[in-house]
């Protein structure tokens, strides 16, 4: 049995980081049951990456909606919206991310929610949170990025502002959440009463960079400066990074700089010796290692480093990765069948449970699929 078995899950959220928060609830054994517009569904339907389409609903929109259910609903109907609210008086939990008001002008704000049903957990994900100038403004992951400061952490010094290759802002949106909504439900069972919780892509992008800002606070307000070639983190001291070798690159994390002179065999240069100049030294410490590493091979050097206990890696390609024994040992893909019976390959829940892994074999619902079904099972239709 998983942990969240018998929890029922309302998700009215669309996109990516709510609908993130309700895959991984849904996959520790919560019924997450999306509540989308009748014919088009919710708008993440419609995104796509590479324009791939698995039966008439994006790959990307698979992705984050797999092991759910899905209910049409107009809420503009009055009918539909008494349909809604009786799934509401029935339900655990309930997530949206329409923007201030919305929810208001609807009739599924959180007062009138929290009066159908106390027990509720109401988790609502914004762009920017509930109050401030931008608080109306539209939320999305390139925005957020970019206005928090997030991309001048990524790339060398020279690049332009450069935004991660995900939906950072999204994902750990979706992560937050979860977490207000499991804190929540355990604090339900103490006091049998409900809560609202909140989340931002903006406040959760600013949460990810706590070493960042923590840093930038209590250090002069100076901004975080990017290593020349190589950045990895803009506040690590050399020899922290990316180097090129003879035939591919190496990355190097937490390693003391004397004693990975010491394994490449050269003499570490005086003005390098004192550890204090190991950031502020940082680039040109960080040349000097370049010239001496790209001599030699990625596993030539590995086989030095691996030995030492040295922080190292090579640097991988999806190809070269997914074909090494390392990640097929983790079982970390599987095959999940969509009601038309095509297969779609994925990856599972990164959790394990008392040492088992968690697979589900349920792709995303069409629209409305399950229509009937939660129909007769909570009664909807008895007006």
């Amino acid at each position: 049995m998983l942990p969240l078995e018998g929890i029922t899950v309302l998700e009215f959220a669309q996109f990516m980081a709510g609908p993130s928060a309700g895959l991984k609830m849904a996959d520790l054994g919560a019924r997450v049951i999306k509540i989308e517009r009748p014919g088009t569904g919710e708008a993440g339907r419609g995104i796509a990456l590479k324009n791939i389409f698995i039966d008439e609903s994006s790959m990307v929109f698979h992705t984050a909606n797999r092991n759910k259910q899905s209910y049409a609903a107009n809420l503009k109907d009055p009918k539909d919206l008494e349909r809604i609210k009786k799934l509401i008086a029935q339900a655990d939990v309930m997530t949206h991310n329409f923007r201030p008001g919305v929810m208001e002008k609807i009739g599924l704000d959180y007062n009138t929610v929290a009066a159908i049903n106390p027990k509720l957990i109401y988790g609502v994900v914004s762009g920017y949170g509930p109050v401030g100038p931008w608080a109306k403004k539209p939320g999305q992951d390139l925005l957020i990025q970019s206005l928090s400061g997030f991309v001048n952490l990524s790339g060398n010094e020279a690049d332009e502002p450069t935004a991660s290759g995900l939906a950072t802002s999204d994902i750990f949106t979706g992560v937050h959440l979860v977490q207000g909504i499991l804190a929540a439900l355990i604090e339900r069972n103490k006091t049998g009463k409900g809560a609202k919780i909140e989340v931002s892509l903006l406040e959760s992008t600013l949460d990810i960079q706590f070493e960042m800002l923590t840093a930038f606070l209590n250090n002069g307000k100076q901004l975080p400066k990017r290593a020349k070639q190589g950045n990895a983190h803009a506040y690590i001291d050399a020899p922290y990074g990316v180097y090129k070798t003879k035939d591919r690159y190496i990355s190097i994390a937490l390693t003391p700089l004397d004693q990975l002179a010491k394994a490449i065999g050269v003499s570490l240069p005086a003005e390098f010796v004192d550890q204090t100049t190991w950031f502020d030294k940082r680039d040109d410490i960080m040349n000097f290692l370049a010239a001496e590493l790209v001599k030699e091979t990625t596993a030539h050097w590995l086989s030095i480093f691996e030995p030492m206990d040295f922080r190292v890696s090579d640097v991988y390609n999806y190809k070269e990765f997914l074909a090494h024994e390392g990640y097929q040992a983790l079982q970390m893909d599987q095959d999940v069948l969509t009601s038309d019976g095509i297969t779609m390959k994925t990856t599972r829940c990164p959790i394990r449970i008392d040492g088992k892994r968690i697979f589900n074999k349920k792709s995303a619902p069409k629209v409305g699929e399950d229509n009937r079904s939660i129909d007769n099972e909570f009664n909807l239709n008895a007006l």
